[in-house]
């Protein structure tokens, strides 16, 4: 049975707004986290709902500041140069997942310029070789990424769903490369689709 919507006190658990998302792909793996976390969900679908109201409220404030609000103070804060740009990078500890952490860039005068789950600081990135090792929720983008270059990001389905095109080998026993495209639900490895042969087979 589902808990009580006010089950939680203000703030709410973030981790559950990010749950809301993936369980669009992984219905299944999102159950046994809320199983893991003691909650239902009802609670998830109320902690997404309080999440919406405050980005959508008229009286809203920065996002950086609705962040701090629901997560605290970030657990690291670092100045990040990308390209031209040089952004803030705030990163929080995320139950379920204790070697990502969610990381928040802003832009010059706070705007918020990406959110996404990254590995920590320090914890391994899993052994990538084929597209077999790419199962849901073990890696992020930038684990596929660099695991699987040139990757070529693509727009996602939703604002905070992307994708990534890349080759790679089936399996240990391919050699063929095949291309591959993955899905990411706030930066989290959702799922891999097989699009076509990379090149012509001999």
């Amino acid at each position: 049975m589902d808990s009580a919507p006010d089950a939680f006190p203000a703030p709410f658990p973030f981790v559950l707004v990010l749950l809301r998302r993936m369980a669009d792909h992984q219905p299944g793996m999102v159950e046994d986290a809320l199983r893991e976390l003691g909650h239902g969900r009802a609670v998830m679908r109320e902690a997404n709902r309080r999440w919406q109201a405050m980005q959508r409220s008229p009286r809203r404030r920065p996002a950086v500041a609705r962040y701090r609000s629901v997560l605290g103070p970030p657990e690291t804060t670092a100045r990040r140069r990308i390209g031209d740009l040089t952004c803030d990078a705030l990163s929080w500890p995320v139950p379920l997942w204790p070697d990502l952490r969610f990381e928040v860039l802003t832009a010059p005068g706070g705007a918020v310029w990406n959110e996404w789950l990254v590995r920590a600081p320090g914890a391994p990135a899993p052994a990538l070789h084929t597209a077999a090792d790419l199962s849901p929720w073990s890696c992020t983008v930038d684990d596929v990424a660099r695991a699987f270059p040139p990757a070529r990001p693509m727009e996602g389905s939703a604002p905070t769903r992307s994708r990534l095109a890349f080759d790679a080998p089936a399996d240990t026993e391919s050699g063929e490369l095949r291309h591959y495209v993955a899905e990411f639900t706030w930066g989290l490895l959702q799922r891999v689709e097989d699009v076509r042969p990379a090149s012509p087979s001999a």
